[in-house]
């Protein structure tokens, strides 16, 4: 990404992101001065700085974070982080609501994106407040983006929010750019960013520890669009997401967009930088449009259903990426980390994509993952652990 040559443009100033998450402590060093007030919106409410998890704080210091002291500096050290504690109790919250309060709190409190690295298995139909919360924020000018995923290796079902209508879907990639066997694939998928080895502070010690997930990525491409819209503050959000698409490292081979990484993997850089990206018209969404329709249809199955009984129907089809200057080679995750703070920059994307999936035992156990029988999917959570 060439995070140097990006912030001689843009630290993403004057743009404020939402992070719906477990809380973010706003007393780490990286982060004093950038977490605004936020709230927490289940129905018993703790401080939106109370962050008993971690990973709330990790994913605005992706995102946000200063070079000040011992820390993670994040990609758009210029913006500011609105906490909006999501964590619900079981006897007190149910998802729907929860996820629909708090988007729409985000919206209301200038949250020009709004980060969701939290998912959890959805069926169509079953988030409707949500749903219709989704849309409110589209209409108040913010983007969403949420992590697709990360049982991509198992079982693969659909998450929410992010295979609602209007919600960016990201998925995620290593540091050689190749996909990650657990970040989620579906037809929803429209951008993607590193998500492997990403380092943050541990949750269960002292120190620095790295983390997988759908979640970084996500912090990563929330980042992006903050850089890109404090750059060019009079863009719409529609605007801002059609450069994003549009100047995203593409496969090379294979359909566009791509179930594993959408549109591709997001490079700031090309919009910054190079000057790259038509903004296009400013009341045209790009992904709805894209789909045809006001509204483009939930994925009813998970990939690994779409043709039960063929083996064929698993096994991805090798796709590649391009790098910067268009042609296919490899360009990494940049992470330096010394006695000052740790720069964690998403690499540009350029590698074969091959995912092998384990999903025998899964197949036999989730046939039909919405039947009364099948086991309950777990509820909405945070990303892989560290």
């Amino acid at each position: 990404m060439r995070a140097d040559d990006l912030w001689k443009v843009s630290r993403g100033e004057g743009v404020t992101v939402a992070v719906l998450d477990t809380g973010v402590d706003s007393s780490v060093p990286e982060l004093k001065g950038q977490v605004l007030g936020g709230t927490d919106v289940s129905n018993k409410p703790k401080r939106a700085t109370d962050d008993e998890d971690g990973h709330g704080t990790n994913m605005a210091a992706l995102i946000a974070g200063k070079a000040v002291g011992e820390g993670v500096q994040g990609l758009a050290p210029g913006a500011k982080i609105l906490p909006v504690r999501a964590v619900g109790d079981p006897t007190a919250d149910a998802d729907d609501p929860l996820w629909a309060r708090a988007i729409r709190y985000a919206a209301d409190h200038g949250a020009r994106v709004i980060n969701i690295s939290m998912a959890g298995p959805g069926e169509p139909g079953q988030s409707p407040q949500t749903e219709s919360a989704v849309k409110y924020a589209l209409e108040k000018g913010s983007l969403i983006f949420a992590g697709s995923g990360n049982d991509g290796d198992e079982v693969n079902f659909p998450h929410h929010p992010a295979a609602l209508p209007g919600v960016v879907s990201v998925g995620a990639v290593d540091r050689s750019g190749t996909v990650t066997k657990w970040s989620n694939s579906a037809s929803n998928v429209a951008l993607a960013a590193s998500g492997a080895e990403i380092p943050g502070r541990c949750t269960k010690s002292e120190g620095f520890c790295t983390g997988d997930g759908t979640s970084q990525a996500t912090a990563i491409v929330s980042a992006s669009a903050a850089l890109i819209w404090a750059k060019h503050p009079d863009w719409t959000n529609n605007q801002v997401l059609r450069v994003m698409m549009d100047t995203a490292g593409k496969p090379t081979t294979g359909k566009v967009p791509s179930i594993y990484i959408g549109y591709g993997i997001v490079r700031p850089r090309k919009v910054l930088v190079d000057g790259e990206g038509d903004p296009g018209p400013a009341d045209v969404n790009p992904l709805l449009a894209a789909a045809g329709a006001s509204m483009p249809k939930q994925p009813s199955a998970s990939p690994s259903q779409e043709s039960k009984g063929d083996s064929k129907a698993h096994a991805p089809t090798p796709q590649k990426t391009e790098n910067a200057s268009g042609s296919s080679g490899n360009t990494g995750l940049w992470i330096g980390i010394g006695a000052g703070a740790a720069v964690v920059v998403a690499g540009a994307a350029t590698a074969a994509i091959v995912r092998q999936r384990k999903r025998a035992a899964a197949q036999a156990l989730y046939a039909d993952p919405y039947s009364p029988t099948a086991p309950p999917p777990p509820p909405y959570g945070p990303g892989r652990g560290q």
